[in-house]
């Protein structure tokens, strides 16, 4: 791992770090006070430069601030979920107030992802209160509701490869595979036996998916059998918050944790750990590879050095 550059929040306790699929050295970091209890949140767009890391334009929300994604159609616009039930959609170009604001969980939005696929401009979200919705990217209506986890949902993520397709983590301990058009969940996998923060899809085959868990584990899954995992990771000390599969290679994924780590694993390989990062100070929550740049990696920590950091890590 080499490391690279940092840029500190005071005060502010980050939960969701995102790459522009747009603008390489780009940015995008939701944060909280007091660790999303209590207090406003804040938006960081931040850009790396030669020199460090750059301000490019905050914003403050009144409650704490969980999760970013960038649009894949417009390279200014941005949408994040709200400790207060919201979804806000920002524009880089507008300094004050978001473009639009929906209410419509009943509880905190933890999770927000922006589909990927062509021909599709879809926004889903996935609440505390149990449900996952799905918007069009104005936010201007919810287009239908899914139910059936029986857990606070940590994670919704877009299939990159299925239309209308996307995955669910929840508390309930399940990873759970959405059809929009018919709203329905076409598969429910009894994935760990304990709260499953984080999931992420296979860049490179619609197959596999991969679940991270408060059980220490991160777990990859084949939907076509899913009697077992495939390939199961053991080495982070605590809760593991977020799993990322690499854009530049099959095997190559990535899982940030409590324990203060972010480790990188292979697939392919016989002993899968490639790397441990261990130099923040507290609970590490956001992660993201960049999309431009083979092996650069961006992670956000939260409670005291809330700082965010770029590094390359090591292949071999």
């Amino acid at each position: 791992m080499t490391m690279a550059k940092v840029f500190r929040s005071p005060a502010r306790h980050g939960y969701a770090v995102e790459v522009s699929p747009f603008i390489p050295n780009r940015v995008a970091c939701a944060a909280s006070q007091y660790y999303g209890i209590a207090g406003c949140g804040t938006l960081l767009v931040l850009d790396e430069t030669e020199t460090g890391v750059a301000l490019v334009r905050s914003w403050e929300w009144s409650d704490g601030l969980f999760d970013v994604a960038w649009s894949e159609a417009n390279e200014h616009v941005l949408v994040a979920g709200g400790g207060d039930g919201s979804l806000q959609l920002w524009d880089t170009n507008n300094h004050s107030a978001p473009l639009r604001v929906a209410k419509e969980h009943t509880q905190e939005v933890y999770a927000v992802d922006w589909s990927q696929t062509r021909g599709e401009n879809l926004i889903v979200s996935g609440s505390w209160d149990q449900t996952a919705k799905v918007w069009d990217p104005a936010l201007s209506r919810s287009l239908t509701t899914l139910r059936g986890h029986e857990g606070v949902i940590y994670s919704t993520i877009w299939s990159p490869h299925i239309p209308g397709c996307f995955a669910s983590a929840s508390g309930d301990g399940t990873l759970r595979v959405w059809d929009v058009k018919s709203a329905v969940c076409r598969l429910a996998i009894p994935a760990h036996k304990a709260e499953i923060l984080s999931c992420d899809w296979c860049k490179y085959d619609q197959n596999i998916v991969v679940t991270g868990s408060v059980d220490c584990t991160v777990c990859m899954w084949d939907l076509r059998n899913v009697r077992q995992p495939v390939n199961q990771m053991h080495g982070h000390a605590y809760a593991i918050r977020r799993v990322k599969f690499s854009p530049f290679s099959k095997t190559v994924l990535a899982s940030c944790s409590y324990d203060f780590t972010v480790r990188f694993w292979d697939l392919s390989r016989n002993q899968p750990l490639l790397d441990t990062v261990e130099h923040h100070s507290e609970f590490v929550c956001g992660l993201d590879f960049n999309l431009h740049i083979p092996n650069q990696v961006t992670h956000k920590n939260t409670c005291s050095d809330n700082t965010v950091c770029f590094f390359f890590y090591a292949t071999s």
